[in-house]
């Protein structure tokens, strides 16, 4: 198979979506790889270390599309890419198609065959490939936090690990996933107070197994979070529902009742966010506030750590991109039901309810596709 893997264009990403150990992985099995020229430098490879590994460098974007049967991407396509996607061709990146109706579109009408990451579930209902992003996400979610807590970023002023004479911080922690857990585990080792909230009891009784101490697990409803967002000087969404849109558990009515400077980091950006006054931003204008409570909504957090983000992406999706490439994606697909689930759009059907109910679509049967 030829596989393509561009360099990413969305604001302030850095990371690429095959390292070399990749690209030789799947060189050895007779497959091409085409990296875009410059695509892994952000990451810390450059050209020479691909073609060492034993893919070709493609000279722009527009050529490495052309030439592929795969693209590996990730990201979601923006704009400028949309027009570069053909019929048939294979994409596997993170889409989370039901925050964004515009892709959504895009890809129907550009009928490739959408794989994506973020759906990609075990029988377990864990999710293979968004846990490596989520535990950075998580981690990096108490580092801006933190950062954007000081007075100069417009925060509360408060150092979350407090001093001895001094209180520590206090942080919330909406959802108790792999995003939760890490932001808290971050969280409680700089010494803050941490309360994270899930509505799943059994992983409630494994948190307060495994957290430490300043840690508290508590039920989360809707009393529960308005009492709490009160006095809370950091509060992380880190809700997900697989494929579909994020709930709005903290709505705009709910600011007036924070302090001025709390800090709000919406990790469920790509699926739309968790607190209603979310939009996505970037890396290069991170922050926006409203009624005096500055917002952290960055949609692609990740890529600010890109050396560690590339290498931890690879590591998950590399034996599917094997799988897929192998095998093809219709038999890929049959044999591993997991990947099965990650098929969102094929030649301009949706196939995945959580984006069928977003935009209201009608969902096919993604078995009429995989025959």
């Amino acid at each position: 198979m030829i596989i393509g893997v561009p360099k990413e264009i969305k604001n302030n990403e850095n990371r690429v979506a095959l390292t070399p150990a990749g690209a030789l992985e799947l060189t050895k099995r007779g497959h091409t790889v085409y990296v875009q020229s410059t695509a892994g430098i952000g990451s810390g490879f450059s050209d020479k270390d691909y073609r060492a590994a034993g893919a070709k460098i493609s000279k722009d974007i527009k050529s490495t599309y052309k030439k592929a049967e795969m693209i590996i991407k990730v990201k979601e396509p923006i704009k400028a890419e949309y027009d570069l996607i053909r019929e048939d061709q294979l994409l596997f990146t993170y889409f989370h198609f039901a925050s964004y109706k515009p892709l959504t579109q895009a890809m129907i009408k550009s009928k490739a065959v959408c794989l994506a990451y973020e759906t990609v579930e075990l029988p377990d209902r864990s999710l293979p490939l968004l846990v490596p992003m989520s535990e950075v996400a998580g981690r990096m979610a108490i580092q801006e936090g933190a950062k954007y807590l000081e007075k100069p970023m417009k925060g509360r002023g408060v150092l979350l690990g407090g001093v001895p004479g001094v209180p520590p911080g206090k942080v919330l922690v909406i959802g108790g996933g792999i995003v939760g857990t890490q932001a808290a585990k971050m969280a409680a080792g700089l010494g803050a107070n941490v309360t994270i909230l899930d509505i799943n009891l059994n992983r409630l009784r494994y948190l307060a197994d495994v957290m430490p101490a300043n840690v508290t697990t508590m039920y989360s409803n809707e009393y529960n979070i308005r009492r709490l967002i009160k006095n809370h000087d950091v509060i992380v969404g880190a809700v997900l529902i697989p494929g579909a849109k994020a709930p709005n558990l903290i709505t705009r009515g709910m600011l007036k009742d924070m302090r001025d400077g709390t800090v709000l980091v919406d990790v469920a950006v790509d699926q739309g966010g968790c607190i209603e006054t979310t939009r996505p931003t970037t890396h290069e204008d991170p922050i926006y506030i409203i009624d005096g409570v500055v917002h952290y909504s960055v949609a692609n957090m990740p890529g600010a750590v890109p050396y560690t983000s590339t290498i931890a992406l690879t590591n998950a999706t590399l034996p599917y991109a094997i799988q897929l490439a192998d095998k093809g994606w219709k038999q890929a697909c049959n044999d591993d039901n997991s990947l099965k689930l990650g098929l969102n759009v094929i030649n301009g059907k949706v196939v995945y309810k959580g984006v069928s109910d977003a935009f209201k679509l009608k969902l096919h049967d993604v078995e009429d596709f995989l025959k």
